[in-house]
């Protein structure tokens, strides 16, 4: 039973609330959150509000030590009468790595699920029907004492908030090669989601933009070497007609897309390689013709083509096929979430089903 309560401006905010056109991406927010607070060792019961701003002192451990992670999450709604949830427990269980590992309690697995099924319900009329469309889900978890010793805050807030949205990039992307600069090390934070990971990649993400480039392609920071990932997508590559990934490594997101388009592919007979990809290498097969495809992957980009592979000396290496394996691949995916097709990997819940979301939760899954 959920313990999650409604403060009355909700429904006059619900009420008076219309979807903007054209939505973007992340740009438009819901006129509601849900909202929970830890303080003493424990969690007060969830509440679904108007969403507004937090309170925050500027010496909090979540401005001045980053400790704070999210997660990114989709709800949809095309072919279903409710909101239907993708993989929220692989979802819930790297919210938990992340919360770990910057020493936060992450929510219990009743009070996610009541954040999920309060939000999505109350949003229902308003999550947007258009395929690759989506009510796009941030579940975020900060830290609130305010000191300058570096140390953990006691005292956390737990807020989910959502946009309805349309996918991240509708064009192919170009991306450029960043060899000066490193997203993640070998003991760092680059296999959790926190806000770190990404304020770090934010110098080369506008230098790849001012030269022509939509992201980096960032490589290993030991010796720059081997291709990771860009900076908010994974990469992959159609080589010999197979699909390569690099592998997971601890510097690199374990990514929902990732996982799920590895089955999907597997399920359609596509061999799938998991390993080291050296640039130098990558280059050379896209010289040769070997390498046909590349593409990003993300729950906010769904699937990426990649058009171009470039250098910040301006070299550009055009890729043949744009948008082959990745547009098939993409709506197998997209006929799952939305609906159209057979469940068969059981990936999707109901929002509205807070038994079946939490069954989901509690369950010993791994990714």
């Amino acid at each position: 039973m959920s313990n999650t309560t409604y403060s009355p401006e909700v429904s006059q905010r619900l009420e008076s609330y219309q979807l903007p056109t054209p939505l973007g991406f992340g740009k438009e927010l819901a006129p509601v959150m849900f909202r929970a607070d830890y303080d003493n060792n424990q969690w007060s019961a969830g509440e679904l509000v108007p969403f507004a701003n937090l309170e925050i002192n500027p010496g909090a451990t979540c401005v001045q030590f980053g400790q704070q992670c999210f997660e990114g999450m989709k709800a949809y709604k095309v072919a279903q009468s409710s909101p239907a949830l993708f993989r929220p427990e692989v979802n819930y269980k790297r919210f938990i790595r992340s919360a770990t590992r910057l020493c936060m309690p992450a929510p219990p697995e009743s009070l996610f699920a009541d954040a999920l099924n309060s939000v999505s319900q109350a949003m229902s009329p308003f999550v947007p029907s258009e395929s690759g469309q989506s009510l796009y889900l941030r579940p975020t978890l900060i830290g609130m004492d305010q000191t300058f010793a570096v140390t953990a805050s006691q005292r956390y807030c737990f807020v989910l908030i959502a946009s309805p949205s349309d996918a991240y990039y509708t064009q192919p992307i170009k991306i450029m090669i960043e060899r000066q600069q490193s997203r993640a090390a070998k003991g760092g934070t680059g296999s959790e989601k926190v806000g770190g990971n990404y304020a770090g990649s934010l110098q080369a993400t506008q230098r790849c933009i001012d030269a022509g480039f939509d992201q980096p392609l960032w490589l290993d920071a030991a010796n720059h070497e081997l291709v990771e990932e860009l900076s908010g997508m994974n990469f992959m590559a159609v080589i010999g007609g197979a699909l390569h990934t690099p592998k997971l490594s601890g510097t690199i997101l374990p990514g929902i897309t990732r996982q799920s388009i590895i089955a999907l592919a597997k399920s359609m007979g596509i061999e799938v390689f998991e390993r080291d990809i050296p640039i130098n290498t990558l280059q050379e097969d896209i010289t040769s013709g070997k390498c046909s495809e590349l593409f990003a992957c993300g729950t906010a980009a769904i699937i990426s083509p990649i058009s171009e592979l470039g250098e910040a000396d301006g070299t550009r290496q055009a890729l043949p096929n744009v948008d082959r394996l990745a547009s098939r691949l993409r709506n197998a995916l997209l006929d799952i979430q939305e609906g159209r097709a057979e469940d068969s990997h059981q990936w999707m819940v109901d929002s509205a089903d807070k038994d079946a979301l939490l069954a989901r939760l509690t369950a010993d899954t791994s990714e």
